[in-house]
């Protein structure tokens, strides 16, 4: 026998236990995901765990107790090339499983789909024409053809691997994950957690993952030292002693596949020296093979994660005869195992295979990848049609020679955008260009024409090779699709920088940039666009011409410049259907819409043009369109005060945006989601929404959007605190690059809120100024009346304090002369024009009744029960100053109001309504008259409990006197009216004598001259 084979037999009896090691737990929780998916409920479930914890066998033995309950089972790992892996590989290669085991039945349930769905199964036939919608199609497709398959049997689809995803396999997971509902379905995918470090492609689909409600998530803990007296006991046969159980334990810290590594290297003599060198521990078994042997585990650590056993067979180098007997060795030792559809060999650890492709010569390294594309190159049939382009990309790449490198990378691109896969294409271009310089010149005059880049004009004809211009248009198309905008905007850069360049295709860049700038939160994007307008000014009409327009008039109704939008858009119009541009006419025609709708010149028209314009983006499945298409209609509806329908249109763009894969669009719709549900009183489900929408936006502005309104939300509750510090967040996610005014408009009405709340009455003032310093916009009152009645509100809560007086009566001025142009076109902003006259005349000490009684006249029919509540309080509190008759009449109002915000969770607004039922001594259940006898002190919101002498000093508190000043008017020291400041702050709850005096006047302790 020979030394090989001596090696090999012991091996083969001692590595692997056959007995399945501790995991009840977590074997558990997998197999009640499996019952409860025959029951007809899917269960996605990711297992985490450092590399060689045990995931592997952990879901080896569920599958094998799923196919003995009668489940379906099938596998697919991803391949590890490069930084990334193979397009959809795990999902390809787990339908080829279900493939091969249910035949014509799967073809049955792809009935009709089969040239989408052929993208992941090639076995269906062929690929359909690529369109637009083609990726959502994709997806969507794939998760019917599950849910089909598995009306009669329960499935079982298991992805290892998943730390080398490729980013469309990631967000086809994802996508599933989301939207399977109903099926018998157990999705398990496996991670390596030891190597997601932060800036790991897979850590935001865990992020994701985490706030599914409906995935589990399984962690596998190294082993405790039973356990592993436990696994050696099962590979030897015999319980271990305590020297070998410790020396093993401690070396291996409990990671179950190093234990097997300890035990094997043990059994065949190395019981001391070992280095303490992780490679050198998994290269220790392979070293103890044969040289044939050990020179066929080379050749497969760079042929991918799996090799196919003819591909295997074309670059070993070895006979037949021979190299079957290397890979006997090799599997009896458990370096290989076979493939699970019997085709190939993979390493039993991917740790092993890191190992010895560590330990490859660099010269050696890329011979070996030559070896293998030429190979391909000889026999394309060695590997499957679909993986061909990518891996023979890979193996000429890391093979260092350009010149076969660069088309191979090139043609691997279109397969990728062919499956849409369009992160897995950036990174192939990425390759090209870095291989552009180096690839001689004859190779790059034979490259492939364009691929795709949206509506960039290139340079050459259709059939002409590929231009270095024209590739950085392709990189800059598909890096935006991928999510990636800083390299799109990169490499729109470097475009620009080349001398020379024909305007139209120069035009078509500074477009790309404005966009991104924009996007990105570095600029506004203006500059940007008007060099391309005037590079395309007097040249005959085009598409990038009528798209220029397109954005001239989106970006001239953002930033409010006035009547000019209406011309810019209909001059977009007439162009885009002049030279059936669709795209860009739908884009001006939306604008369009909007306009209408802002200014308030025809608001019913205009809702009715963004609809239809909505839905001709569906049909034609308009994936640059649809997001925003339903993002501004659900904006418009809710800035018009039609809130419900509002939300109906945002949830109809999340599932679009969802079906695309469009996450700053699904991120923008949640934002319009929670702005209608706050309006409509809904407002734990507003700020789950708004939090959705934090976490899925990757451009500062919807991010900055999302925050605003948890700000808005903890305003409302009275979280002071919180709304600090979101308030100064949203503010720093918009930045000062891109100031428009809806941004602005929308966080300083907050900004005066929180400032007020503070007792901080001339920074509320101040906001106002400042949101009001470049004049009045255009078309964006539905953000002026709120701001302006806030304002209004702020005046009347400073009324009496001496800090506030100076300048009191010229801010009111400016808030009234602001209002006056203000129109009045929808029954909303007709109920802030009631409030904001009943607010001013608040602020002039005179709050009038029959102005609040209009106000919530106005407000009744409206879908805003905060706001209606806070003037029913208004109009409780006007009734009962005037008193006489009025004040019987202000119990329904008020008891309506207290109700209100108690259901809502407004604190400030429940604290503020019982202090006045408790002083004008009125029951809270909405009937009755003044009744001086009957005090009411208790209940949550009761005042506090002052002493006579905190009253004393914080009467002197809200007249804005110092300690100093309090201890010579009441006849204490210092310290005692320091003392006595503390305690009223712990009191009332408030960060500082302002939010003190602030809440002295909310509850109206003193009246406005200061005395009880």
């Amino acid at each position: 026998m020979s030394v090989g084979c001596a090696i090999l037999g012991d091996v083969h009896k001692t590595s692997v236990s056959p007995v399945f090691v501790g995991r009840t737990d977590e074997l558990g929780v997998l197999t009640d995901a499996l019952a409860r998916a025959a029951a007809g409920e899917p269960q996605c479930l990711l297992v985490g765990g450092e590399a060689g914890v045990g995931k592997s066998r952990l879901i080896d033995e569920f599958l094998t107790a799923a196919a003995a309950a009668g489940a379906v089972t099938a596998v697919g790992g991803c391949v590890e090339i490069g930084s990334d892996g193979l397009p959809f590989a795990p999902v390809s290669t787990a339908l080829r499983g279900l493939h091969r085991q249910l035949g014509d039945e799967l073809a049955r349930a792809a009935a009709g789909q089969e040239g989408e769905l052929a993208r992941l199964l090639p076995e269906l036939g062929e690929t359909a024409r690529e369109s637009e919608d083609g990726r959502a199609r994709l997806f969507e497709l794939t998760a019917r053809l599950l849910e089909r398959l598995t009306a009669d049997r329960t499935i079982v689809l298991a992805i290892e691997d998943l730390h080398w995803a490729d980013r469309s396999t990631r967000e086809l997971l994802s996508y599933l994950f989301r939207s399977l509902h109903t099926a018998r379905l157990v999705i398990v995918a496996t991670y390596r957690s030891d190597d997601i470090h932060r800036r790991h492609p897979l850590r935001p689909f865990l992020a994701e993952a985490d706030r599914m409600r409906a995935l589990g998530r399984v962690e596998l803990s190294r082993f405790t030292r039973d356990e592993v007296r436990a696994q050696l006991t099962g590979i030897s046969g015999t319980t271990p002693d305590r020297e070998l159980l410790d020396r093993v334990f401690e070396r291996s810290d409990g990671n179950a596949f190093f234990v097997e590594e300890l035990a094997a290297s043990i059994t065949d003599g190395c019981r001391s020296g070992l280095s303490d060198s992780l490679r050198e521990l998994l290269l220790v078994r392979i070293e103890a093979l044969g040289e044939d042997a050990q020179r066929v585990v080379r050749v497969a650590s760079e042929g991918g994660s799996a090799v196919e056993y003819a591909l295997l067979r074309a670059v070993a180098g070895l006979g037949e005869d021979e190299l079957i007997e290397a890979l006997r060795q090799a599997v009896g030792a458990s370096v290989l195992v076979p493939t699970s559809d019997g085709d190939g060999y993979r390493f039993r650890h991917s740790l092993a295979r890191e190992a010895v492709a560590d330990d490859l010569l660099p010269g050696e390294r890329s011979r070996l990848h030559r070896r293998y594309a030429e190979a391909l190159e000889d026999e394309p049939g060695l590997v499957r049609a679909d993986e061909l382009p990518g891996r023979l990309a890979s193996h000429w790449y890391h093979a260092h020679e350009p010149a076969k490198a660069l088309p191979a990378v090139l043609e691997a691109s279109v397969h990728a955008r062919r499956r849409c896969a369009y992160a897995e294409k950036l990174r192939l271009l990425e390759c090209a260009l870095e291989l552009w310089e180096d690839a001689p010149v004859e190779v790059r005059e034979a490259l492939r024409p364009l691929d795709f880049a949206d509506f960039y004009p290139a340079c050459g004809c259709d059939e002409e090779a590929l231009q270095h211009t024209d590739l950085l248009a392709e990189i800059v198309v598909v890096a935006n699709l991928a999510g990636d905008r800083d390299r799109a905007l990169a490499m729109a850069k470097k475009a620009l920088r080349k001398p020379g360049m024909d305007p139209v295709r120069a035009a078509w860049f500074w477009l790309q940039r404005s966009r991104l700038m924009s996007a990105l939160g570095r600029g506004d994007g203006r500059e940007e666009l008007s060099t391309a307008q005037e590079l395309v000014e007097g040249l005959p009409p085009s598409q990038v011409q009528a798209e220029i327009m397109a954005q001239l008039a989106s970006w001239d109704a953002l930033h409010d410049v006035g009547p000019d939008v209406r011309a810019t858009a209909g001059r977009a119009v007439e162009l885009a259907c002049a030279i059936g541009a669709e795209n860009a006419e739908l884009s001006a025609r939306l604008t369009l819409g909007g306009y209408k709708v802002d200014t308030g010149e025809d608001v019913d028209g205009g809702l009715a043009e963004m609809a239809d314009v909505c839905e001709r983006v569906i049909a034609l499945g308009a994936v640059g369109m649809i997001g925003r298409s339903h993002i501004n209609l659900a904006s418009a509806l809710q800035g018009v005060g039609r809130s419900t329908r509002a939300a109906e249109v945002a949830r109809e763009g999340i599932v679009l945006a969802d079906r695309y894969c469009l996450d700053d669009a699904r991120a923008w719709a949640r934002n319009n989601l929670a702005s209608a549900l706050f309006a409509l009183g809904h407002w734990d489900e507003a700020e789950r929404v708004a939090q959705e929408a934090q976490c899925e936006a990757r451009d500062v502005k919807p991010l900055g959007c999302a925050t605003g309104w948890l700000a808005a939300i903890s305003l409302a509750r009275g979280d002071w605190e919180l709304a600090e510090t979101r308030l100064a967040t949203a503010r720093a996610h918009y930045g000062t690059h891109d100031p428009q005014p809806q941004d602005n408009l929308f966080l300083a009405r907050s900004a005066i809120e929180l400032a007020v709340a503070r007792g901080r009455y001339l920074d509320a003032r101040a906001e106002l100024e400042r949101a009001l310093a470049s004049g009045p916009p255009l078309a964006a009152h539905r953000y002026v009346w709120p701001l302006l009645t806030e304002a209004a509100a702020a005046e009347a809560e400073a009324f009496g304090l001496p800090e506030a007086d100076a300048g009191r009566a010229g801010i009111l001025a400016r808030i009234r002369a602001e209002a006056e142009g203000l129109p009045q076109a929808v029954p909303l902003r007709r109920a802030y024009g009631r409030l904001l006259d009943a607010e001013l005349a608040r602020a002039e000490g005179c709050s009038d009744a029959g102005l609040w009684g209009l106000a919530v006249t106005a407000f009744e029919p409206l879908d805003r029960p905060f706001e209606l509540a806070r003037t029913r309080f208004r109009w409780a509190e006007a009734l009962l100053t005037e008193g006489g008759p009025a004040a019987e009449r202000a119990a329904g109002p008020l008891a309506l109001a207290y109700a209100e915000a108690t259901r809502l969770g407004a604190r400030p607004l429940r604290e503020a309504a019982g202090s006045l039922a408790r002083r004008a001594r009125l029951p809270l259940g909405g009937e009755g008259r003044p009744d001086v006898r009957t005090p009411v002190d208790t209940g949550p919101d009761a005042p506090p409990r002052l002493t006579p002498r905190e009253r004393d000093v914080l009467r002197l508190v809200t007249l804005g006197r110092s300690n100093r000043q309090i201890a010579e008017e009441l006849f204490i020291s210092p310290k005692t009216a320091s003392v006595h400041v503390s305690n009223i702050l712990a009191k009332l709850g408030a960060s500082g004598r302002g939010e003190a005096a602030a809440t002295a006047h909310r509850l109206r302790l003193f009246s406005p001259s200061g005395a009880e």
